[in-house]
């Protein structure tokens, strides 16, 4: 790895994503969508996840100096080169291209501190990205502006989307018993000092202290370890995550990840992402991470409401079992694959992996490379968009935080990792199943599941068997591919065959080999129209909305939100794989959307639309003195789509009473609509049992922009 020349220090860049030089990169550059066609849905693609201190050095000049350098990289919790222009280099060798990745998740972009902490004798830096000092500047190791801008058009002409990691529920580690720690959290706008944790007299922070993780209200209001929080509740807070994001997304970002989402009030979530919507709709996912064998209805209404989907972990974590640690079997596999279809809304918008930077990478030393094959084998053929941790594909190694962040090991394309991966996404390109079928068990037994995903008349077949000792014969298989002969679309690299199907679907007996994986499939064209994708599934009158399917002809026809059809200029394109539409002015609820060709001929229904009233705000509403008996939580509902038009079976809640206000006293952050009159009222609800308030209905007008607080008392 090259190292900095020696005595030279590198000043940190200081250089605004709002600069003229940086507008005119912009502009110069090559659009997005003349190289990267979908915008919306990822369900495609195939995400490679890099951090890029780690990834390729293609720049030493950049590299940190002194004691935030490891040459070599033989401290991992300190800068070991990785930077944009190495990324850069590897789009441009055609290594990322050649595995069939269509989509980068990059670190954290923004400006971070420089400061070198040292934890228990340990000596700590920012070189993950998520001690953030200035969002609106890049961070320095990682290049300058130009740099990533020319990572962005590299991806973009190679038909690469960018995604980047975004954190912004805290800055950087602060010790509130000493300013002098750090950097003492400060945070910073194009420069200007806005607070710093020991002097914030605006509020930007919240000063609750560490969380205990003992409850959803604990972490969202309390510092995330020694993180300084942010009060997303501030109005300029609000305002500079909403700016700052803008800057980014102006760059050419395809993509977002939310980093730690279970940490930050839902409401300002959802308001924030209606905003991104408006502005430039791009595929959004969070990380709230769940541990093993954890199932969280909050994670679900989360993922059903935000705007934004979620890393799976509920399904990685699940994978890991069955075939890293044997714990579980392919029938709790299946299982989960049931399970998670009825709990998350749009369940192919959810992003499935094996590993990533805050888990033991998946594969183990001494352990057999088949379990890491099989393993990304199903993460690319099941549902969801599959992300592969980078050097998954060179088998690396590593347990535990930074061992799982090491340097990449190599650029080989020649291991099976890495040839599977390339044959599985161009299958996932040419093969409509893969991205928005449906997914049926087709043969189960502990070691072995047979799967089949379909969309329309296009079909694929997937079996694997875990066992390393055991072949399996398959007896009385039945499938939905058409009569006929098929190869395994792996070419036998793992250990897979072909198979022949009957008129009637019935295949006949074969032997699925120990550690196999096989794959067939049928991909004839959908000439009737048939819907596989909405996105996104939140947005306000005036939005642009992407419709993604097969068979939807040549020639216009019209989008249905419910009964209400979408005709002529609102149709702003039409292809026979996509369309987009502008939402219509209707009423705000949760719409079916459909597509009727120029023949007349509907597509099926995508459910699940969330309609909002217009553009949001976050409001703060607070009840004090409401009391409550053994059971019993309170909720809010109003007269409006997002305060749940008066519902009390799916009100807003419940509310909280322990960080920012104390019991009795209540508080819940809600999304609402901007410069708009809301009716509401408080409930007490204990199972189905309802307690109304008394009285008139409580009113309050929303700010055009930014945050408010509204406190109200109980009303007997």
């Amino acid at each position: 790895m090259p190292t900095p020349q020696a005595g030279r220090l590198r000043p940190w860049l200081r250089l605004s994503l709002f600069t003229a030089a940086a507008l005119t990169a912009v502009a110069s550059s090559a659009s997005p969508d003349t190289h990267v066609s979908n915008k919306q849905s990822f369900a495609t693609d195939v995400v490679y996840q890099i951090v890029t201190d780690r990834f390729k050095d293609g720049d030493a000049s950049n590299n940190p100096s002194g004691a935030a350098f490891s040459a070599g990289c033989t401290q991992l919790k300190l800068y070991c080169g990785g930077d944009w222009k190495g990324i850069t280099q590897k789009i441009s060798d055609g290594y990322l291209t050649g595995m069939g990745v269509t989509a980068l998740w990059i670190s954290q972009p923004v400006e971070n501190i420089s400061a070198v902490i040292n934890y228990s004798g340990t000596n700590s830096t920012s070189y993950h990205g998520y001690w953030a000092r200035d969002f609106k500047k890049p961070n320095a190791a990682f290049g300058s502006i130009a740099d990533f801008q020319a990572l962005v058009t590299a991806a973009h002409n190679a038909g690469i989307k960018v995604i980047i990691d975004f954190a912004p529920n805290h800055s950087s580690p602060a010790d509130p018993a000493n300013s002098a720690f750090a950097e003492n959290g400060r945070l910073y706008n194009n420069g200007t000092l806005m607070a710093s944790y020991s002097s914030d007299p605006s509020g930007l922070f919240h000063h609750n202290g560490g969380t205990t993780f003992s409850s959803l209200e604990d972490g969202i209001y309390r510092n995330l370890f020694d993180l300084a929080d942010l009060n997303h509740n501030n109005a300029s807070v609000d305002a500079y995550f909403r700016s700052a994001i803008q800057g980014w997304l102006d760059l050419g970002v395809d993509g977002l990840r939310v980093d730690a989402v279970k940490h930050m009030p839902f409401g300002w979530q959802k308001s924030w992402m209606a905003h991104i919507h408006g502005y430039k709709p791009v595929f959004t996912f969070g990380e709230w991470f769940l541990g093993v064998n954890e199932v969280d209805p909050a994670n679900h209404a989360f993922a059903n409401g935000s705007g934004m989907s979620l890393l799976d972990f509920q399904y990685a974590q699940r994978v890991r079992q069955v075939l890293r640690d044997g714990s579980k079997t392919m029938q709790d596999l299946h299982q989960t694959v049931v399970d998670t279809a009825g709990q998350y809304g749009q369940v192919i918008d959810q992003v499935t992996f094996v590993d990533n930077h805050d888990m033991d990478r998946f594969h183990q030393a001494g352990a057999p490379q088949r379990k890491l094959e099989q393993a990304l084998a199903i993460t690319l053929t099941s549902r969801g968009v599959p992300a592969i941790y980078y050097g998954s594909e060179q088998y690396m190694t590593g347990n535990g935080d930074p061992n799982n962040r090491a340097m990449m090991s190599g650029f080989g394309t020649g291991t099976t990792a890495y040839q599977a991966i390339k044959k599985l996404a161009a299958l996932r390109k040419s093969n409509a199943a893969l991205a928005y079928g449906t997914q049926q068990e087709r043969w189960l037994s502990p070691d072995v599941y047979i799967y089949e995903r379909k969309f329309g008349t296009q079909v694929v077949l997937v079996a694997v068997n875990r066992s390393a000792s055991t072949a399996t014969t398959i007896s009385g298989l039945m499938t939905a591919l058409p009569a006929g002969s098929y190869s395994d679309v792996l070419g036998g690299l793992l250990g897979g065959g072909a198979m022949s199907v009957g008129s009637s679907g019935a295949v006949p007996n074969f032997v699925l080999g120990a550690g196999a994986v096989a794959v067939w499939q049928a991909a004839p064209p959908i000439t009737s129209p048939t819907l596989g994708h909405v996105g996104p599934m939140m947005g306000k009158p005036g939005n642009v909305l992407t419709l993604d399917g097969r068979g939807f002809g040549a020639t216009k026809g019209s989008v249905f939100f419910g009964s209400t059809a979408v005709t002529g200029a609102s149709i702003l394109s039409w292809e026979d794989t996509q369309i987009k539409v502008t939402v219509p002015s209707i009423a705000a609820g949760r719409y079916a959307v459909k597509v009727r060709n120029a023949s007349a001929v509907d597509s099926n229904a995508y459910a699940g639309y969330q309609l909002l009233s217009g553009p949001q705000v976050t409001v703060r509403f607070i009840v004090t003195n409401a009391t409550t008996a053994l059971g019993e939580n309170v909720y809010l509902t109003g007269d409006k789509f997002e305060l749940s038009n008066w519902s009390t079976s799916t009100p807003v809640g419940p509310a909280f009473n322990q960080v920012v206000t104390s019991y009795p006293n209540w508080y819940y952050d809600v999304s609402v609509p901007a410069s708009t009159t809301l009716q509401f009222k408080f409930i007490k609800k204990n199972g189905s049992a309802v307690t109304w308030e008394g009285g008139a209905n409580h009113s309050f007008t929303t700010p055009a922009t930014g945050t408010a607080t509204v406190t109200v008392p109980w009303q007997p």
